[in-house]
This record gives C-alpha cells, structure tokens and sequence, in this order.
C-alpha cells in the first residue's frame, strides 16, 4: 500500500480508536456519515486520520440522543459542535416542557380520579399557547368583572388576578394552572364572581387622592384576627363591638346610615365573598405567579359573618 498503513487506518483500526464496535463503524460509513478515504487493492475500505475525530464527535452526539439524520446534515454543513449543541438544548428543553405539562396532568388525574373526559380538559389546558391562556383569562376577567365599567380600579383588580405561567413551569405550577383554568370556565364560580364585583362596583368609592378605599373584607380582617386569637365567642358582647366597628367603616365607605338594612347588605356581601373558590383561585394564582401564598380570609369571615348574624338578629 505504499506505506499507506502509515496515512490510512483500517476499518478495524478505526473502531479501536474510537471504542466503537467494526459493527457499528461500518454502519455510520454504510450511511455516508463517516465515508472512506478509498479502498485497498483488495477491496477494503480505509480511512483518513480525520475519520477518529468525525467518529468521535458523532459518538459524543449520539449519546447527546441526536438521530443520525441530523448529525450527518450537520457535519455535511460543518455545523461547529457547540452551535449543534446549542440547538439540541432548546430543543430538549421543548420535550423537557411537553413532557413537564404531561406529567402534571396524569398527576392531577390521578389524584383527581379523573374521567377520559376530565383528562382530555386536563390536557387540552396544558397545551395551550401563551396567546390562547392570556384570551381565555381575559374572556373570564371581561364577563365577571363587567359591572366594574372602567378605570385605574378595574385595571388593578384585573392585574391582580391574571395569571402569568412561567417559560418554564414547574410540574406544581402547571397543575395550579390546569385547576384555575378550569375554575375559570365553571358556570358557578363565574355568577359567584360577577356577584362579587357587583358588590365591589356597588360599594365602592375613593379617597381623596383619587386611591380606592379598601373594601370591608379587608376592613375586617384587622378587627377579627385579634378577637379570634383572643378566644372570643362570636356571640358575645365584646363580639359585637367588633361588629360595630366594621358596620361603621363599611357605612362611612358606602356613604349610608349603620342600619339594619346595611348591616344586611354588609352580611350578604360577605356571604358572596365566602365562597371556597374564590380562595382556592387565589392560592392557585399565586402559585402560577410565583407570589407568596395568601392568608386565608375564609377563618376571619366565618367568625365576623357568625358575630354579624347574631347581633342581627338580636
């Protein structure tokens, strides 16, 4: 061979230096992947020096879980492997996303016992587009929070109550999002809802300086917590000087006398507000948000909404 030994490495050769079985040597150059030099005067194929590298770089890719199609594609284009490499990244890090979305359905199915069809809501949820999550909460937004007509003060409770999924979600945060889909879509939650906004648009007003005054809700968790921790019984006379308070800021709010007709108001609005879904949506939303867990307000209503009854019925 003219001492080609020396220039050109047999097929055998090739796979001791690379760690790579004959077998598998003579697929990749069957392919064109890795194509011989030329052939011996025996009719064997031989390989250039570069062939040790080329096969190694393709090993490496392979086991990167690269297809040979696209590997042959990008050593036919000299593709710079760290260019290769980057492209593979992103796209592991779609499947990586796909396979995150799935996973947190068949968790939440499974937890659920979810039905076929529950499971095919799941996962049409999951894979939604951005565009197409952020139309479904602006359609929910636009029904429940109509009443409120518009204004700064629509626009931050609108904002508070958006949902922003992550780029990259994490399996808890996909499932947060599934369920607050579907609240969003469920016909009794949305009349809940819309009766609250109806009270908040009702009741509203603002300050001086043209800031909305927070509402009673907000009001009464400052009075009741501490009555709450103190023991006392949502009966009892000292009960009922909370009740007083909170009754006085919410008529001052409301610009109507603290009567028994606006003490009613005040006892179904908070009946409105008290509705676990509602909670359950905040909880949800900060978890898609990546926001602190809220306190919940459901303990402070009970306790006012019992004192209230009691004291409105005597």
């Amino acid at each position: 061979m003219n001492g080609e030994g020396d220039t050109y490495l047999s097929i055998g050769e090739l796979a001791r230096r690379t760690g790579l079985t004959v077998k598998a040597v003579r697929a990749y150059s069957d392919r064109g992947i890795v194509p011989p030099s030329g052939r011996t005067a025996a009719g064997y194929r031989h390989y250039g020096p570069e062939a040790v590298a080329r096969l190694c770089l393709v090993r490496t890719l392979r086991t990167l879980g690269l297809d040979l199609s696209t590997i042959r594609e990008a050593l036919d284009r000299g593709t710079p492997p760290a260019e290769l490499a980057a492209a593979h990244a992103e796209a592991l890090a779609v499947q990586i996303r796909v396979l995150t979305a799935r996973r947190a359905v068949l968790m939440a199915a499974a937890r659920r016992d979810a039905t076929p069809e529950e499971m095919e809501l799941m996962h049409r949820l999951a894979a939604l587009s951005e565009d197409e999550r952020h139309s479904l909460i602006r359609e929910f937004l636009d029904e429940v929070l109509g009443c409120m007509g518009t204004g700064t003060d629509l626009a931050g409770v609108a904002g508070s109550m958006t949902p922003h999924l992550p780029d990259n979600p994490a399996e808890e945060e996909t499932e947060a999002w599934i369920e607050l889909a579907e609240l969003c879509q469920d016909p009794g939650f949305r009349a809940a809802m819309r009766r609250t906004a109806a009270y908040h648009a009702a009741d509203r007003t603002v300050s001086a300086a043209g800031v909305p005054v927070p509402g009673p809700e907000a009001m009464l968790r400052d009075h009741t917590a501490p009555a709450r921790a103190a023991g006392i019984d949502p009966g009892s006379t000292q009960a009922g000087a909370v009740v007083d308070t909170v009754a006085a800021a919410y008529a001052q709010l409301c610009g109507r006398p603290d009567d028994a007709a606006l003490r009613q108001r005040l006892l179904a609005r908070l009946d409105t507000v008290n509705d676990p879904r509602r909670e359950r949506y905040l909880h949800l939303l900060a978890v898609v948000n990546r926001w602190p867990a809220p306190d919940p307000l459901s303990p402070e209503l009970d306790w006012f909404r019992a004192a209230l009854r009691a004291r409105t019925a005597s």
